[in-house]
This record gives structure tokens, C-alpha cells and sequence, in this order.
């Protein structure tokens, strides 16, 4: 019945139809934009700011004795650097489903007029880069059906008695006798007592139409604003592994938002300048087959990391210190012992 509406074929009563390709729109080019201000100097932090955050970590770790907090020496400390290009892609996608409720004289308006394309349906976007979803009723798509799980009584057979409006006896097991022999008030002697589920009727409401024993269905369109994201950080020398960088924010250096990006260019590390190219890409291929870009913004952060030579105990280990929050990984700890929390 749905697939006479132009644009609706395979709408389905699941949890949703396919996602509807949008209409192909002319997007203005993306501009070029200057790469960041360069400098060679990697920033630091001082030796008190690495001891501070060094006692905070291990303040905060239950097992850790503070031994190589206060009687560790620093030797040597050597700053690095890494690039973090994220890319953001916000878009807009949409799908149709087939929906129902109880028909109670609301206005059939199917095959009135034409019934508006899925895209031609007007749905305000949140701010750019808001999650959001919304359910739209699709005009000139609702008509009333016979409720086909009660084949249109309004009313079905009660599970319980299976209809009968009775069971049998919970005092007397439908012997119609108490245990002492006696005759059985509750049923009257009858070994049968009311169903308390349908108060005897042998019948219950129809929890589909609600008891109305009609449906109105109609098209539900759902439209969906997300975020798609991916990252890229470029591989460094000082030996943090990269993972431990994922919650850490780093001074931005650049930042460009349109309704498509252009990749980066003239970035001192190529490699930043290649995984925008190739993420950009991806992202267009990815994201315009069933979705529309509304629109995309490309940061880099330059990411700071501190690695930290201490001795303890006349032995050489090493942490370090990394990110805007000073976060430290010390995964050679010598002093940490199991314990557990009863």
C-alpha cells in the first residue's frame, strides 16, 4: 500500500526503513585555508610542574607507595611533541517506518493530495555538531485499517481462562470440597471460580487499537543529526605509547569549519597534511551516500609529552608527563604493591 507514495518504496513496520539517499544539491567548493603560524620550539614544563604532577598520580593510586615521589632524583628530562587532526563531519540522514495507533476519529488524509518526498519535508537542524532525532508524521499517509491482532472486535480471548470466563478453584483444586472435606465456599461447590483477569467476561481489551478495534497508519519519518568523527596523531620518538593520548586535549593550532573542508596544506608534518587528505576523502565517500553533509570542521593540536629519567634505589626508570592535564603514565613504578579494597 505505502509503495504507491513516490520516494516511500520499502517502508517497513521494523525499526526503520533504509536510509533514503538525499537529493543530489550543488555544495559550494571548499576553500583553502593558510596553514598555522610554525615555531621549532617544542614547549616545556619545569621540573617542579613534573614532580607535582609525578605525586599527584601517585597520590591516587591506592597500592603506590610514595617512596620514589620523595626520594627520587631527576636525571634528565626531554620534551616532545605530536599532532593530533581531528576531522568532524555533521550530517543529516533520514528514514522512513511504518507506524500505527489506536484510530479514535483522527483526520484519514491519504491519497488527498500528493504525499511530500522525504527530503522535501521541512525539519529544523539543531546546532551544527548536536547529536539530535526527531520523529515527523508523514502528511497524506494516514488511513484507518481493521486491527488485524484482534481482526477488528476491539476485544481478544483472555489468556488466562482461554476465553471461558472461569478456572478452575485455587482453594478446593476444582474438587469443589475443602480440605476438611467441607463444601467449598469460594466456588460455591462448583470446582470453578472467576477469572480475577478478565473479571469474568472471558475476554480483554485489545492492547493494539486500544479497544477500538481500528488503526490509523501512516509513514513516520526520522530524521537524525549526528557527528561523525575520526582522529589521526602522529607517531613520535618519545616511547608513550599513542593510545594514552585519547584523553588529553592539546593547544589547537588550527581550525577550519565549512560545509566541506579542504585538506590541509603546507603543514610542517606531511603526515598530518596526508591523513587530512585521506580522511576527508573517506568522509565524503562515506557520508553523502545516505546522509547530506551539513557541515565539517578539521582541528590540529600540538600535544606535549615530557619523558621524565629518575633513579630510585640507585635504579633508572621513567614516566611521563603529557597533555594540557599533565596526565602521567609511569607503567614501571617500582614501588606498587597488590592490595584490595574490602
Amino acid at each position: 500500500m505505502f509503495d504507491s507514495y513516490a520516494g516511500y518504496e520499502g517502508t517497513s513496520g521494523g525499526e526503520g526503513g533504509a536510509y533514503l539517499p538525499p537529493p543530489m544539491l550543488s555544495v559550494p567548493m571548499p576553500e583553502a585555508s593558510s596553514h598555522p603560524e610554525w615555531h621549532d620550539n617544542i614547549p616545556s614544563i619545569s621540573e617542579e610542574r613534573a614532580r607535582e604532577a609525578f605525586e599527584d598520580y601517585v597520590s591516587s593510586k591506592c597500592c603506590y607507595s610514595s617512596g620514589p615521589v620523595k626520594d627520587g632524583v631527576i636525571t634528565n628530562m626531554e620534551s616532545f611533541n605530536t599532532y593530533r587532526y581531528r576531522l568532524e563531519t555533521f550530517t543529516e540522514s533520514r528514514s522512513t517506518k511504518l507506524s500505527q495507533e489506536p484510530y479514535t476519529g483522527q483526520r484519514a488524509d491519504a491519497a488527498i493530495q500528493r504525499a511530500p518526498g522525504p527530503w522535501e519535508i521541512a525539519a529544523q537542524p539543531p546546532s551544527y555538531f548536536t547529536e539530535h532525532k526527531e520523529t515527523i508524521r508523514v502528511p497524506y499517509t494516514s488511513s484507518i485499517k481493521k486491527c488485524d491482532s484482534c481482526g477488528g472486535m476491539g476485544t481478544k480471548p483472555c489468556p488466562s481462562c482461554t476465553g471461558t470466563g472461569s478456572k478452575v478453584c485455587s482453594w478446593c483444586n476444582g474438587s469443589g470440597q475443602s480440605p476438611d472435606n467441607e463444601s467449598c465456599n469460594k466456588c460455591n461447590c462448583s470446582g470453578r471460580e472467576e477469572c480475577s483477569s478478565c473479571s469474568g467476561s472471558g475476554v480483554l481489551k485489545c492492547n493494539t487499537c486500544d479497544g477500538k478495534g481500528q488503526l490509523l497508519v501512516f509513514i513516520n519519518l526520522i530524521v537524525k543529526w549526528s557527528t561523525e568523527k575520526d582522529e589521526y596523531v602522529a607517531q613520535d620518538s618519545s616511547g608513550l605509547r599513542l593510545e594514552k593520548l585519547v584523553k588529553v586535549s592539546g593547544k589547537e593550532l588550527f581550525r577550519d569549519a565549512q560545509i566541506m573542508v579542504y585538506p590541509v596544506l603546507g603543514f610542517p608534518d606531511v603526515s598530518v597534511a596526508q591523513a587530512s587528505e585521506r580522511l576527508i576523502r573517506d568522509h565524503r565517500v562515506k557520508y553523502t551516500k545516505n546522509s547530506r553533509i551539513l557541515q565539517q570542521r578539521q582541528t590540529i593540536e600540538l600535544i606535549t609529552i615530557t619523558r621524565v629519567n629518575y633513579t630510585w634505589k640507585e635504579k633508572p626508570y621513567v614516566y611521563y608527563v603529557y597533555g594540557n592535564e599533565l596526565k602521567v603514565n609511569a607503567e614501571d613504578y617500582p614501588a606498587s604493591c597488590c592490595c584490595s579494597v574490602m
